[in-house]
C-alpha cells in the first residue's frame, strides 16, 4: 500500500529586499513520503526566493521530468524552471530549452554540483544561476517546520533571514555559475 503525502499549511511573510518583493503567502505544500525534510524546505525557500506572478509547485519528487517549482505566464508559456538539490545535466538542458530562465537552489555541496555539470551539454549553461545554502542552516530550519507553521522569510544583500516559532536563522545565499566562478 502506498503512503500518502503529508499536507503542510504554511503562512509566509516574504520580504525580498533584493528584488523589491513584499507579499504574504498562504501555501499548501504536500511532502511526499520519499522526500527529506531538507529537500522539502529547499522547495519552500526556492518558491519564496523566486516568487513572481504565475509561480507554482510541481509534483516535485513524484514527477522526475519536472522542476521543483516553475513560473508560467497567463498564456501558459514557461518563464522559469526552478530546480532543487543536485539536478543532472539532461534535466537542466531540458529546462533551459523549455523556459526563459533556469535557477537551481541547492543545500548540497555546490562544488560537487558544479563538477557534475562541468563540460556537459546544457543549453545556455552560462545563464543558469545556482544558489547554494549552508546545509547546516537548512537542516536546523527544516527541523522546525511543522505541518502548520508561520514563517518570516527575508532576503537582503544576499543574506537570508528566516524566523519560525520564535527562532531566527541566518545564512548567506551564495551564487555560482556553471563555469565554477561566483557571480
Amino acid at each position: 500500500m502506498a503512503l500518502n503525502a503529508t499536507l503542510h499549511n504554511l503562512t509566509v511573510e516574504l520580504a525580498d529586499v533584493d528584488r523589491n518583493v513584499y507579499v504574504g503567502l498562504e501555501l499548501r505544500m504536500a511532502k511526499e513520503p520519499s522526500e527529506s525534510a531538507d529537500y522539502f524546505l529547499m522547495r519552500l525557500l526556492a518558491y519564496c526566493l523566486e516568487y513572481a506572478e504565475g509561480i507554482s509547485f510541481t509534483q516535485g519528487v513524484a514527477a522526475g521530468d519536472e522542476p521543483a517549482v516553475w513560473v508560467h505566464d497567463l498564456t501558459g508559456r514557461m518563464l522559469a524552471w526552478i530546480d532543487v538539490g543536485l539536478p543532472d545535466a539532461p534535466h537542466l538542458h531540458r529546462g533551459s530549452r523549455t523556459a526563459e530562465r533556469v535557477a537551481v537552489y541547492t543545500h548540497r555541496d555546490a562544488t560537487q554540483l558544479l563538477g557534475q555539470l562541468s563540460g556537459k551539454k546544457i543549453h545556455r549553461a552560462g545563464e543558469i544561476a545556482i544558489y547554494s545554502l549552508d546545509p547546516r542552516f537548512v537542516s536546523a530550519l527544516a527541523g522546525r517546520i511543522e505541518r502548520r507553521a508561520k514563517l518570516s522569510v527575508t532576503r537582503s544583500d544576499g543574506e537570508l533571514f528566516v524566523e519560525v516559532a520564535g527562532e531566527n536563522f541566518r545564512c548567506p545565499v551564495v551564487t555560482h555559475r556553471l563555469d565554477n566562478s561566483p557571480f
